[in-house]
C-alpha cells in the first residue's frame, strides 16, 4: 500500500477534540486519572505514524503472497507476523477491553486509530480485531477459571479469538446450525462436533495458540437459534503451566480463495473428527424450555463487529480517496474548461474529477463521524454514571449499528469505484492501488451479517422496538437539531434543502409503513429505507461539523494555517446536503409507486 493511503489525522482530530465532548468519556471514573484530551495528538500522530511505517509495508505480501496452505497448516508472510505484533504490542489490541489495564484507551479512541491500520492492510484485521471481541465475551460470560486461563494471553496478542458461527448449508440462518455439544462427565465441559466455515483467522501461524468461540447446540436444546450455547474451543488445550498443550482435535481443511484479503486465511474447519474436541460451556447451559444463552452472547460481539465493518468501509474509501486526490494533483492531462488558454492542467482542475473528489471526501467525512461517534456512545453506555446520558447511548447504539455496517460499507465501494475513475485506465491495473482497495472492500458489505440483514434489523427491530419510542427518540435528536440551527447565518440553502429531506422522509415513513402492510413489501424496500435513514443522519452530523468549523474560519481568518481543512469541511456538508439529501425524495416518489415486480415476477423469467 502506498505511504498515501492515509496522509493526515487532521479530520480525526476535528472529531475528538472539536466535536465530540470526549471530556465526558475522560472523566468518568474508568479514564479519570489516565488521559486528557490534550493526549489525543501525540496518541494519534503515533499511531499513524506505526500504520505507515510498521503495517503498510505488509500489505503487497498479503495480497500478492497470501495465504499458503499446505498439510493442514496455514502459512502467512513474515510481514504479516510483524505487523501483527507491531499492533498488539504497542496497545493497540485487546488489552483495551481489559478491565485492569490502566493503560486502556476509550472505544472512540481505539477505533480511531483502528481506521488507520485497517487501511495500512486490511488483510490482518482479522487476526487482533477479532480477538478483542472474543476476549470481550469471556471476560463478561466466562467462569472465572476460563477467565484465569484464556484472558490474560488474550488480552496480550499471544493467543488469538475467533468467532465461529457459520455452517456451509446453513450461511446467515445461524438457526439451521448443526454442531452438536454433547456433554460430558465433566461439568460445562462438552464434546463439539461439526463443520464452521468462512472462519476468519481459523488456521494461522501467527499466534501460538486459537481460542474460538463457537455455537453449537447442545443435545436436547431447542431447534432454530434458540436453542444455541456458545463455547470456548482452544486449539490447543492448555497444560497446568497455562501454555499450549494437546492439540484438541480441530482440523483445518482448507482456505478460501477469495476476490480481496488475501493475506487473511478464511478457513473451514472440522470440530471433532476423531470425537476428542473440547469445548468449554459460557454462561448456563439450556434450561427447561431448551433455549440456550449463545445468540445472546454471540450478538454482543457480532455487533462490535458489524460496527467494524463499517469502519472498515471508512478505511478503505479514505485510503483510495487519498490516493485519487494524489493522482489527480500529479497527473497532466487536457485543459481546463474555465480556462482552455493555460494549456495542459493537472486533471484536479476538471470539474468532474473535483466532482468526483467531493463526492468521496464528503461521504468518507460521513462514515468517519458516523462510525466514530456511535463507538463515543459505547463508551457512554458503558462507563458514565449519568442515567440519562446512557439511556441516549442505548438509544444511539440500536439504531445507529445497523446503519453504521450497511450504508458506510456499502457507499464505501462506491466511493472507492470513484476513486478508480479518476485514475482512467490506470485505476484498472494492478499497478496502481486502487484495484486492490477495492477488492479488498468488497467483503464489508458481505460480513457478519449482509446488508440486507442490516436493513430487516432496522426495519423489523429498531424502528418498532418499544413500539417504535426508541426510533422515535433517535429521530428527535434529528429534528432538535434543525430547530437549533435552521437559522444559522451563510447555511440557509443547506437547511432549507435539508428540510425538505427530513420532511419527505417523515413522508416516506408514512408511506411505508401502509406498504409494509403487504407480505414482502417491507423485505422489498428495507434496503432502500436503511439507505435512506443513513443519508438523512450523515447529512445532520455533516452539517453539525460544518456550523463549528465555519465558526473557526471566522475565528482565524483566510490567512491561518488551518483554514483549508475548516473551509473544506463546510464544502463537504454543502454537496452532501445539496447533491445527496434530495435523494430522498426521488426514493419517496419510488415508494408511492408501491411497485411489486420483483414480488410478483415468476422465478422462470431471471433463467432466460
Amino acid at each position: 500500500m502506498p505511504s498515501t493511503f492515509m496522509n493526515t489525522t487532521r479530520d480525526q482530530k476535528f472529531i475528538l477534540k472539536e466535536w465530540l465532548d470526549m471530556n465526558k468519556v475522560f472523566e468518568t471514573e474508568r479514564f479519570k486519572d489516565t488521559y486528557t484530551v490534550d493526549d489525543l495528538d501525540f496518541i494519534l500522530e503515533n499511531a499513524l505514524k506505526g500504520a505507515k511505517e510498521m503495517v503498510a509495508p505488509s500489505c503487497k505480501d498479503s495480497d500478492e503472497i497470501g495465504c499458503k496452505f499446505e498439510n493442514g497448516k496455514v502459512i502467512t508472510p513474515q510481514s504479516t507476523k510483524d505487523a501483527y505484533y507491531f499492533i498488539v504490542n504497542n496497545g493497540f489490541a485487546a488489552t483495551n477491553v481489559d478491565p485492569d489495564d490502566e493503560s486502556a484507551l476509550p472505544q472512540a479512541v481505539v477505533w480511531t486509530l483502528n481506521e488507520y491500520f485497517i487501511a495500512a492492510n486490511p488483510s490482518i484485521q482479522t487476526l487482533w480485531l477479532a480477538n478483542s471481541g472474543a476476549a470481550g465475551l469471556i471476560r463478561d460470560f466466562g467462569s472465572e477459571e476460563l477467565k484465569r486461563i484464556y484472558l490474560p494471553k488474550m488480552y496480550s496478542g499471544q493467543w488469538a479469538g475467533t468467532m465461529v458461527l457459520t455452517e456451509p448449508q446453513a450461511g446467515s440462518d445461524v438457526g439451521d446450525a448443526t454442531t452438536r455439544a454433547i456433554p460430558t462427565d465433566e461439568p460445562g465441559v462438552y464434546l463439539i462436533k461439526g463443520t464452521k466455515c468462512f472462519i476468519s483467522g481459523g488456521e494461522q501461524d501467527v499466534t501460538e495458540n486459537i481460542v474460538h468461540l463457537v455455537l453449537a447446540r447442545i443435545e436436547g436444546a431447542a431447534s432454530g437459534t434458540r436453542g444455541l450455547s456458545l463455547f470456548v474451543v482452544p486449539k490447543y488445550l492448555p497444560n497446568a503451566d497455562g501454555n499450549p498443550g494437546e492439540w484438541n482435535d480441530i482440523t483445518c481443511v482448507g482456505i478460501e480463495h477469495k476476490l480481496g484479503h488475501r493475506g487473511s486465511p478464511t478457513c473451514v474447519l472440522n470440530f471433532g473428527e476423531e470425537g476428542k474436541c473440547k469445548g468449554f460451556l459460557l454462561g448456563d447451559p439450556p434450561g427447561e424450555d431448551g433455549s440456550g444463552q449463545g445468540m445472546a452472547q454471540m450478538f454482543r460481539m457480532m455487533n462490535e463487529e458489524r460496527l467494524m465493518s463499517g469502519l472498515s468501509g471508512c478505511a478503505l474509501a479514505a485510503s483510495a480517496y487519498h490516493n485519487a486526490v494524489k493522482y489527480c494533483q500529479e497527473r497532466i492531462q487536457g485543459r481546463a474548461a474555465t480556462n482552455p488558454k493555460a494549456g495542459r492542467c493537472a486533471i484536479i482542475k476538471h470539474e468532474d474529477v473535483k466532482r468526483m473528489l467531493m463526492f468521496q471526501k464528503a461521504h468518507v467525512e460521513a462514515f468517519r463521524a458516523m462510525a466514530i461517534q456511535t463507538y463515543y456512545w459505547v463508551d457512554i453506555e458503558k462507563y458514565s454514571s449519568d442515567p440519562d446520558l446512557v439511556q441516549q447511548a442505548k438509544v444511539f447504539l440500536e439504531v445507529n449499528t445497523p446503519i453504521v455496517k450497511a450504508y458506510c460499507s456499502d457507499v464505501a465501494l462506491q466511493c472507492i469505484s470513484e476513486a478508480l475513475q479518476c485514475y482512467g485506465g490506470y485505476g484498472f491495473s494492478e499497478e496502481y492501488p486502487i484495484a486492490e482497495i477495492y477488492r479488498d472492500a468488497r467483503i464489508y458489505p458481505i460480513w457478519e451479517g449482509t446488508n440486507y440483514i442490516q436493513a430487516l434489523d432496522l426495519v423489523g427491530r429498531k424502528m418498532t422496538m418499544k413500539k417504535g419510542q426508541v426510533f422515535a427518540a433517535w429521530l428527535k435528536h434529528i429534528q432538535d437539531f434543525i430547530e437549533a440551527n435552521k437559522k444559522a447565518p451563510g447555511f440557509e440553502k443547506e437547511f432549507e434543502v435539508y428540510i425538505d429531506g427530513w420532511n419527505k422522509y417523515n413522508e416516506l415513513l408514512k408511506v411505508l409503513q401502509k406498504l409494509f402492510a403487504t407480505p414482502g413489501m417491507a423485505q422489498l424496500y428495507a434496503t432502500r429505507l436503511l439507505h435512506a435513514t443513513g443519508k438523512l443522519w450523515a447529512g445532520k452530523l455533516l452539517l453539525e461539523m460544518a456550523l463549528i468549523a465555519q465558526k473557526k474560519i471566522d475565528e482565524l481568518g483566510r490567512d491561518h494555517y488551518d483554514y483549508h481543512f475548516y473551509l473544506g469541511k463546510v464544502a463537504s456538508a454543502r454537496f452532501f446536503v445539496q447533491n445527496i439529501i434530495p435523494e430522498i425524495g426521488a426514493f419517496l416518489e419510488v415508494a408511492k409507486n408501491a411497485d411489486a415486480t420483483c414480488i410478483e415476477v415468476p422465478e422462470e423469467i431471471f433463467g432466460i
